[in-house]
């Protein structure tokens, strides 16, 4: 029998936007909040709610980003999450915030105003998603569910050539109805159950001083790859109510792509 995570009702039935952060507005989270103005509208459509998107970073654009990441020579020297946001909304009349800082790095730092229903990893360092599963582990489970509750985590990750996408669960269980199709699932694994990060070199990753450079750490097209693969199991948690795969891993350099089941 197969298996399969119904997802949770409040995803499918807000009663307002779910609430969506995204953490990195580089190569993959310049892509990523693309995507999900395009789900957006497509919820619209479909007689939901939609989302409603904040995205953290820090950084600045630089001449290193035009042509990997998705800003042009007119953004040099804006902060990347108020440029991306102040374009998508120019672009489709949304209302979405941008944070020019870090995400709350532990979980006496972060307020009920830094939770949201999804949460959208695109960084490059272990160290930030470690920090990240603190915070939303931390989190009360409560029966009464509002645009502060954390549900879901999206994580992507990449070297040069080869990725992953991941989607995990919050609570620790999410309740499933009954099936005579499918061997229901109430809880995904997290990346940082999935990944060993100990494994990981955080000074492999980081700013470049040029494309070329960049280039040399992520290939051109690896993170928009990765950011259509992962946005799609988004668009099938909103569509279909359930998905049999939580996860997937890219290989470019060998063009192959692998699910991870639920």
């Amino acid at each position: 029998m197969k298996r399969a995570h119904y997802v949770h009702n409040y995803i499918l039935n807000p009663r307002h936007p779910v609430s969506v952060n995204i953490i990195g507005a580089g190569g993959t989270g310049s892509q990523v909040i693309t995507n999900l103005a395009r789900l957006d509208v497509t919820l619209k459509a479909l007689n939901h709610p939609g989302l409603f998107v904040t995205i953290y970073d820090p950084d600045i654009v630089t001449e290193a980003n035009i042509g990997r990441q998705l800003f042009g020579w007119s953004d040099l020297g804006l902060n990347k999450a108020q440029c991306l946001v102040t374009r998508i909304n120019n672009f489709f009349g949304n209302d979405w915030a941008a944070i020019p800082g870090l995400y709350p790095e532990s979980p006496k730092d972060a307020r009920r105003d830094n939770l949201a229903n999804i949460t959208v990893t695109c960084t490059d360092n272990a160290k930030s998603r470690l920090d990240l599963w603190n915070v939303l582990k931390t989190v009360s489970e409560t029966s009464y569910i509002d645009h502060n509750t954390p549900l879901y985590w999206l994580d992507f990750g990449n070297s040069q050539t080869s990725g992953q996408a991941i989607l995990g669960t919050v609570p620790k269980k999410i309740k499933q109805p009954e099936s005579k199709i499918y061997k229901t699932v109430n809880s995904l694994k997290v990346v940082t159950r999935l990944v060993r990060y100990s494994d990981v070199k955080d000074e492999d990753s980081g700013p470049s001083c040029s494309l070329a450079e960049a280039l040399d750490k992520q290939d051109l097209f690896i993170n928009s790859t990765l950011a259509q693969l992962g946005c799609d199991i988004l668009w099938k948690m909103f569509r279909h109510g359930m998905i049999e795969h939580h996860g997937v891993y890219l290989n470019l350099s060998t063009m192959k792509v692998n699910p991870i089941y639920v």
